[in-house]
C-alpha cells in the first residue's frame, strides 16, 4: 500500500495525544476476541481502526467547516492488555473509570462482550444498541452483554435496541426482550419511522427520570447513557468483515446517521465500535473504514451538541 500524501492544509484525524484533564473525547481500545461465538480476529482491529482514522479528515463541511480537532480536546488512551474473562473484564472497568473527567469515551473492539465492562466502567445506566441482534444468551460471551448488564442491574426499562432484524434471532429471545420490558426497534421499523423519530425517541426512553448532564457537569458521565455499535446492523455489503452481518441490514448512511444524531445528546457519555474483524475485511478495508468513520461520526455529534 503506498504511503498516505502529506498536505499541510489537509490535516487527518487520529495520532491524538494522551489524555489529559479536561479531555473532551478519548478512545480505548478494547480488543476482546476469546469469547466469541464465532471463530474472529477483532482483537487486531483497535490497531486497524487507528490507522484507517488517517484516511480521513478531521473537518465537518459546514457550512462554516468546523475542524473538529481545533474543535474538541480528543486523547487516545491506549488498549486494555487483555481484556477478555473476568480479570480482563475487570481491568476495563478500571481503565474507563480512570477516564472519568472525559465527556465521552469511545471504546475500540473488539467483539461485543467489550460492552458490559465498558458500561459498568462508566457507570451507566441506560443503554442504546445499534445491533441485529438481542444479545440476550446465557453465559459470558459475545452474545451476553445486554442479559449481564441487567442481571447486574441495568433497568431493562431503559435499554433501547435499534436495528434487530428479522432471521437473525430465535423467538425466544425475542420474548426474553418483550418479558424484561426493553424497548426494540426493529430493523423495519427503522426505516419506516425514520432516523430522526428513532433517535428522539431512544434518547427519551434510555435517559427517562434521569437528571440530564451539561457539557459544564463535573459528573456529566455518571449515570449516562452508553451507546453500543455493534457494525454487524449493517448490510453485509458495507461490512463483510462483521461474522454476523447479513444482506438487507443498515446502509452505511443510515449507521453514520444513527451515531451522530444519537451522539449530538449530552447524556450519551460513552460508546462502543464492536464486531469487526479487520482480519476477515475485504481488501478495501471496508468494514473497518466504517467502523473509523463512527469514531468521526461520534466526534462530529459532541461538535453539535447545544
Amino acid at each position: 500500500m503506498s504511503a498516505l500524501s502529506v498536505d499541510p492544509l489537509w490535516p487527518r484525524a487520529g495520532d491524538w495525544p494522551s489524555p489529559a484533564e479536561g479531555t473532551d473525547a478519548v478512545l480505548l481500545g478494547v480488543p476482546a476476541w476469546r469469547t466469541s461465538l464465532s471463530p474472529t480476529g477483532a482483537g487486531e482491529t483497535p490497531a486497524a481502526v487507528r490507522a484507517a482514522l488517517r484516511r480521513f479528515s478531521p473537518t465537518l463541511i459546514g457550512p462554516p467547516a468546523i475542524d473538529l480537532t481545533a474543535h474538541l480536546r480528543i486523547a487516545d488512551a491506549g488498549d486494555v492488555d487483555e481484556p477478555d474473562g473476568r480479570d480482563g473484564e475487570a481491568r476495563v472497568r478500571a481503565a474507563v473509570a480512570a477516564l472519568a473527567s472525559s465527556r465521552l469515551v469511545i471504546a475500540l473492539g473488539g467483539d461485543n462482550s467489550a460492552t458490559y465492562a465498558v458500561a459498568q466502567g462508566r457507570g451507566s445506566q441506560g443503554l442504546i444498541t445499534l445491533d441485529a441482534h438481542f444479545d440476550l444468551r446465557d453465559g459470558e460471551s459475545n452474545g451476553s452483554p445486554v442479559r449481564r448488564l441487567i442481571a447486574d442491574g441495568l433497568d431493562p426499562h431503559r435499554i433501547v435496541q435499534i436495528g434487530i432484524a428479522d432471521f437473525a434471532n430465535s423467538a425466544a429471545y425475542a420474548r426474553r426482550a418483550a418479558d424484561a420490558g426493553i424497548t426494540v426497534i426493529t430493523l423495519d421499523e427503522v426505516r419506516r419511522r425514520g432516523i430522526d423519530e428513532v433517535v428522539s425517541h431512544a434518547l427519551r426512553v434510555a435517559g427517562e427520570a434521569e437528571a440530564r448532564p451539561t457539557d459544564e457537569d463535573a459528573d456529566a458521565a455518571a449515570g449516562g447513557i452508553h451507546l453500543d455499535i455493534d457494525v454487524d446492523v449493517c448490510d453485509r455489503a458495507v461490512a463483510p468483515g462483521c461474522p454476523a452481518s447479513v444482506p438487507g441490514g443498515l446502509a452505511a448512511w443510515e449507521l453514520r446517521a444513527l451515531v451522530r444524531g444519537l451522539a449530538r445528546d449530552p447524556g450519551v457519555t460513552s460508546a462502543d465500535i464492536v464486531e469487526v474483524d479487520a482480519t476477515a475485511d475485504t481488501d478495501d478495508a471496508r468494514t473497518v473504514r466504517l467502523a473509523a468513520l463512527c469514531v468521526l461520526e461520534l466526534l462530529a455529534g459532541m461538535a453539535e451538541r447545544r
